[in-house]
């Protein structure tokens, strides 16, 4: 049998880790400042990838109609956001559990500064977001001479 040592704090850790688990899609928006309410209702999950030409984005988001996607870049960030609407529908009965989250959603990235903002593209198919942001060719620093 195994001696293991008591640590009073674990129980109260685990209980602040469940605690932050269960309100975390509710803190983790954007807020707005005047009022201090979340701007989005849920956050959609998202896969960066850096390729030799390119940055491309890519996020689920399932049962959102591209039409209600709004994709946007402004100073160097990325802002995706858009809603997913409530297709429920009172006639078919009353629910006994819901678990889809419905509502708007909004994520933010900052690009480099390689990235080539005028041709960035985007799609929407099957459900997921694919976002393809080039890069610019480098621009090598050069010596500029000083005169006396």
């Amino acid at each position: 049998m195994a001696v293991m040592r008591y640590d009073p704090w674990r129980t109260i850790s685990q209980l602040q880790n469940e605690m932050n688990q269960l309100f975390e899609h509710r803190l983790d928006g954007e807020e707005n400042g005047e009022t201090g309410m979340v701007a989005a209702d849920w956050r959609p999950a998202v896969d960066v990838q850096e390729g030799q030409s390119s940055y491309t984005i890519t996020a689920d988001l399932p049962g959102v109609d591209p039409k209600d996607i709004d994709v946007s870049l402004e100073n160097g960030v990325l802002t995706i956001q858009g809603e997913r609407k409530d297709d429920r529908s009172e006639v078919d009965g009353e629910y006994k559990r819901i678990e889809r989250i419905r509502g708007t959603f909004f994520r933010r990235f900052t690009l480099p500064d390689t990235a080539d903002a005028e041709n960035v593209k985007a799609k929407s198919r099957n459900g997921t977001l694919e976002i393809v942001i080039p890069k610019q060719e480098k621009v090598q620093p050069r010596k500029i001479q000083v005169e006396a």
